[in-house]
């Protein structure tokens, strides 16, 4: 009975300390982003990363004075981007894209995607969780 106890807290403590883990890995878009920094800036697309829980979009852009900024935008889950017409080779390196996003509150080139349009003009819903975005086609 002992050992049967013992056991039963270790797993009780397991399940505790993993549900702890799921929770402080997720963050409100308020937490990290600021909501009053709304901006829009134009660059390359170096990769996109089809990752869980959210997508991430690294563009590099070229500032007024020449200097190369390497922007990481965090996007929606994977799985609601898909719903919108997304696919992870929707944003191929070297695709010139415009982001509109949110600032992050402790980052300087880090930032939520709001909407992104390609070069050709279509614009892409980006997941934002500020912003829940137009209804799945």
């Amino acid at each position: 009975m002992r050992t049967s106890a013992r056991w039963s807290f270790v797993l009780a403590l397991a399940i505790v300390v993993a549900a702890g883990v799921g929770v402080s890995a997720h963050h409100s878009f308020a937490a990290e982003y600021d909501s009053n920094k709304p901006f829009t800036v134009t660059g390359t697309v170096i990769r996109l990363e089809w990752t869980n829980p959210h997508a991430r979009l690294y563009i590099d852009v070229t500032d007024e004075n020449g200097m190369v900024q390497h922007w990481d935008f965090e996007l929606g889950p994977p799985t609601s981007l898909m719903r919108r017409g997304w696919n992870r080779k929707s944003l191929q390196p070297g695709h010139m894209v415009t982001v509109e996003g949110f600032h992050s509150k402790t980052e300087p080139y880090v930032a939520n995607a709001r909407k992104v349009t390609l070069s050709d003009g279509r614009e892409v819903f980006a997941g934002s969780s500020f912003d829940p975005g137009p209804p799945p086609q």
